[in-house]
C-alpha cells in the first residue's frame, strides 16, 4: 500500500508528521466502536422480534421495574403522558400525550414537524440523490422502492427527523391534505444512530420502511418515509388500521383516500427510529431548523416559498 492510497492524516501518520489524536478523540471512537457493535454486529432481526414479543407482555410490575430501568439510562419523562398506569412497555411506547401537549402551526402555507424528532440530514435532492450523513449519499429511487417514482421531489427538500426510544411515537399530519397511496418496503433492522449513519451506507434503503404519499390541500405532492430500526420493526398506520411489521415480505402496495387535517394522528413506530420528509420545489426550512436541533410535533418545519 502507498500514501495515494490512505488519507492525508493516516499518510501524514505513517511518515511520523502527524501529532498523537488527544485522548478524548481516542475516547470517542472506542465509544462510537462499541457502541457499533452493541447495536448492530448482532443478530439484529431475532432481537427485535424478541423485543416486540417481550413489549407485550401485560405485567403491570414488571412494566414499572422495566421503564425504571429504562429511566437510568435515558431522558425518558412521562409527565406528558396522558396516563401514567401502563400494562406493557408497548403501551408506554406508543403512548398518548395530554391535551394541548403538542400544537400545531396553523399557518396555511406552513409544514410541521410530524412528530418529535432531532434533526438530522437535511438539503436538497439533487439528481436523485440526497444524504443520510457527510459522504454517505442514497438514491430516492431505492428508498422509494422499485414501484414508486420519486422524480417528483427532484430540487426539492428533504428533511430528516430521528427519534430517540424516550420521545413520544407518534406521528401526525403536516399539513391539510389526503393520503394518496402507501408501500410498506421489508427490510433490515440496522440501527439509526448518527454512529451507524456514519458507517452503513445507504441505511435507510435496507431498513424496513413505509412511503406515504400525500397530496396536501394546496396541491403539492409531499411524501413521509418512516423507517423502522433494531427493537422496532412495527410502523402503525390507523387510517389503512394495519400494522406493518418485518413479516411482510417484499414491496406491499396499499393504494387509499385517506384525508387528514394538520396535526391528526396518522399511525406511531413501537419504540423509535425515523421519519423522512420529502417536498417538491417551493418549499424551504422553516427558521430555526438545522441538524442537531430537537423539535416537538407540530413546529414549523417547512414553508412554502412560490
Amino acid at each position: 500500500m502507498d500514501n495515494q492510497d490512505v488519507s492525508p492524516a493516516l499518510s501524514a501518520g505513517m511518515n511520523g508528521n502527524a501529532a498523537p489524536r488527544p485522548g478524548w478523540f481516542k475516547r470517542l471512537v472506542a465509544q462510537e466502536d462499541l457502541n457499533f457493535l452493541l447495536t448492530n454486529r448482532v443478530p439484529r432481526i431475532a432481537l427485535t422480534r424478541l423485543m416486540g414479543r417481550l413489549s407485550r407482555i401485560d405485567s403491570p410490575l414488571l412494566t414499572r421495574l422495566s421503564i425504571a430501568v429504562w429511566q437510568m439510562f435515558t431522558s425518558l419523562d412521562l409527565s406528558e403522558a396522558k396516563h401514567r398506569e401502563f400494562r406493557s412497555l408497548r403501551d408506554c411506547f406508543t403512548r398518548e400525550l395530554k391535551p394541548g401537549s403538542r400544537v400545531f402551526d396553523a399557518r396555511p402555507g406552513v409544514l410541521a414537524s410530524p412528530s418529535d424528532g432531532i434533526v438530522g440530514a437535511t438539503g436538497v435532492v439533487e439528481q436523485g440523490q440526497v444524504y443520510q450523513a457527510k459522504g454517505f449519499p442514497y438514491s430516492t429511487a431505492e428508498l422509494f422502492g422499485p414501484t414508486q417514482d420519486a422524480s417528483a421531489f427532484e430540487g426539492g427538500r428533504f428533511v430528516t427527523l430521528r427519534l430517540t426510544s424516550a420521545m413520544y411515537h407518534r406521528f401526525h399530519a403536516p399539513a391539510d391534505g389526503t393520503v394518496d397511496h402507501v408501500t410498506y418496503l421489508s427490510g433490515d433492522t440496522w440501527n439509526v444512530n448518527p454512529v451507524a449513519l456514519k458507517r452503513v451506507e445507504r441505511l435507510f434503503c435496507r431498513n424496513e420502511r413505509a412511503v406515504v404519499r400525500m397530496t396536501l390541500a394546496s396541491g403539492h405532492a409531499i411524501a413521509l418515509v418512516p423507517v423502522a430500526a433494531i427493537l422496532v420493526a412495527s410502523i402503525r398506520l390507523h387510517f389503512l388500521d394495519v400494522l406493518l411489521h418485518i413479516g411482510r415480505k417484499g414491496a406491499n402496495e396499499m393504494p387509499c383516500s385517506a384525508p387528514h387535517a394538520k396535526g391528526q394522528e396518522m399511525g406511531w413506530f413501537e419504540h423509535g427510529s425515523t421519519i423522512i420528509v420529502f417536498v417538491p420545489q417551493g418549499f424551504e426550512l422553516a427558521e430555526g431548523i438545522a441538524p442537531g436541533v430537537q423539535i416537538p410535533a407540530g413546529q414549523a418545519l417547512l414553508k412554502r416559498i412560490d
